[in-house]
């Protein structure tokens, strides 16, 4: 397999290469199609880094459909979840419904089904935005629908050999070889996580249960016991149990996560022997039989790990504030899934480079010069695409701009066509893209960047900027204002007269520059000094002059 493929090719034709050689796959995929698939727990907001899995999910979906596959990305909702941490965000008065799963508690907010339909909409209603094609479901839907009895009733009649793989990895006095795998969610207090099933039926397909008080620290249970039925919604497995139960029920054939769970003996471990012992059921790519392959690296913001349970880091839904999601999904469509990947939206540098690197992919692509970056252009690119290359406007450039024209987009705009940065007769589709860089400026300008990006031109040259110019430095303004005087220029031209009076007057040409942002923003440093001074007028610059010189 080339290395100068796409990862996600390479991941797409791997998985293609595991069906051919499988006849339980062949079936499977000929019946369901490829299915990608992933899973999140809607315990509170989820942050950025599952938007890294997401956006890999996609891309091979994407990838297997290249080459003439069913690809599809599914993700469920695991809504059966217990609710097993108090909210710092919603108060003690939801401590109630600890316990309980996740969608049978209400909503935070008017408008959704329930606790779970809420966080889970609040990301997946954004996949628009970052060109994630999912299918959304809801694994306690599964449970009710009766989708997993297959499941439950093979795990429950072998619940000796899951008890064995637990003893194996963990040793004999793990508490899950010590009851069966199996959740019920109690008929009388609703409770989830605090029942404990210990005996099952095979023949009346029966589990008996007891509601306890010191199951788990966070609820306690009601006292109910008895015998259920485990189906139709009665109950769940726990999580490293349903994690392979899904493979076979749903037609798995790619399934990533994050690399903490695919350490030496943790949940991928346990969930690919379950599949392979006792359901039966060849665990998706990447891994392969009890070997588990690698999971993705993390996506950090800031060198912070985000945790969607602790409320700790960015959420997938507020990051676009920061940067524009087709922007990181960039980021992640460059970057090598096993590759750490660290994104600070307050550091100037890393948003800068983003867009400048995005740029110059998508200049590439229309170039037709690198096979590899003009996939990674396919992949990351969210609508259609253009017919041809969109201007590129640096983002500092831009928000430089935005100043000069006091936020105003449209103003922006024209003075960008006026430094003939823009053709005049740009296309619809042009406009847009620059009008949309312009508005991230605004934005970014407004609440994020830091000061050496952002000025205000002045009205008066103070006294303090007069006192502080050398002679050598007003022999210059002072023919500065001369010749922007005498006639117009064009921003090459003026550049380049700026080095004619570094000759004239002998002056350093980081002093001149440095005076001319002085008496113009009171700043050392500015945007880049000739189109500057074109977009203020230079009629605002030679009255700054006259006041300073």
């Amino acid at each position: 397999m080339s290395e100068s493929m796409h990862w996600a090719d390479r991941i797409a034709q791997l998985v293609k290469e595991r069906v051919e050689k499988d006849k339980l796959l062949q079936a499977v995929v000929k019946e369901k199609g490829y299915i990608c698939y992933d899973e999140k727990t809607p315990s509170g907001n989820i942050h950025v880094g599952s938007g890294r899995g997401w956006v890999i999910f996609d891309c091979v979906a994407k990838a297997l459909r290249k080459i003439g596959l069913k690809g599809r990305f599914i993700l469920s909702s695991d809504d059966m979840d217990p609710f097993d941490k108090p909210s710092k965000e919603l108060g003690e008065e939801w401590n109630k419904y600890l316990g309980m799963p996740f969608r049978d508690m209400p909503s935070p907010q008017k408008g959704y089904k329930n606790y779970a339909d809420y966080y889970f909409s609040r990301v997946t209603e954004k996949f628009p935005e970052w060109g994630i094609e999912a299918e959304l479901q809801s694994t306690g839907e599964r449970y009710i629908d009766g989708s997993f009895n297959p499941q439950i009733k093979k795990i429950l009649d072998n619940a000796d050999k899951v008890k064995q793989i637990y003893m194996d990895l963990y040793g004999e006095d793990t508490p899950a070889a010590k009851k069966l795998p199996f959740n019920v969610k109690c008929p009388q207090c609703g409770k989830i996580a605090t029942t404990i099933a210990t005996e099952w039926n095979k023949e009346k397909e029966e589990i008996y249960f007891e509601c306890k008080e010191n199951v788990v620290k966070f609820a306690q249970g009601c006292g109910h016991k008895g015998w259920i039925s485990p189906y139709n919604g009665n109950g769940k497995f726990p999580w490293k149990v349903e994690w392979p139960a899904k493979w076979p029920m749903m037609g798995v054939v790619y399934e990533i996560a994050g690399k903490d769970h695919f350490t030496k003996g943790g949940a991928r471990t346990i969930a690919n022997k379950i599949a392979v012992d006792v359901l039966g059921y060849p665990p998706p790519v990447p891994s392969d039989g009890y070997k588990t392959g690698k999971g993705y690296e993390f996506f950090t913001v800031g060198g912070a790990k985000m945790s969607t349970s602790k409320g700790t880091g960015m959420s997938f839904r507020g990051i676009s504030e920061y940067a524009p999601a087709k922007m990181l999904r960039y980021l992640i469509v460059k970057s090598r899934v096993h590759a750490v990947l660290d994104f600070d939206p307050y550091n100037d540098n890393d948003l800068l480079l983003l867009y400048d690197r995005y740029d110059k992919t998508e200049k590439d692509y229309f170039e037709g010069k690198d096979e590899l970056q003009k996939r990674v252009y396919e992949l990351s690119h969210v609508g259609k695409i253009p017919t041809s290359c969109p201007p590129h406007i640096p983002l500092n450039t831009a928000a430089f701009t935005i100043q000069i024209a006091l936020f105003d987009v449209d103003k922006a705009l024209d003075i960008l066509k006026g430094l003939d940065m823009v053709d005049k007769e740009a296309s619809k589709e042009d406009i847009e893209a620059i009008k949309e860089r312009l508005e991230f400026a605004r934005r970014w300008v407004k609440d994020f960047a830091s000061d050496q990006y952002k000025f205000e031109v002045a009205t008066k040259v103070s006294e303090d900027v007069k006192k502080s110019l050398s002679e050598k430095q007003k022999e210059a303004l002072t023919l500065l204002k001369v010749k922007l005087s005498a006639k117009d220029y064009g921003q090459k031209e003026l550049y380049e007269e700026f080095y004619k009076i570094k000759e004239e007057t002998n002056v350093e040409i980081k002093d001149f520059f440095e005076a001319a942002y002085l008496i113009i923003i009171n700043k050392k440093r500015g945007p880049k000094l000739a189109g500057f001074i074109l977009s203020l007028g230079k009629e605002k610059v030679i009255d700054l002059l006259n006041q300073a010189v």
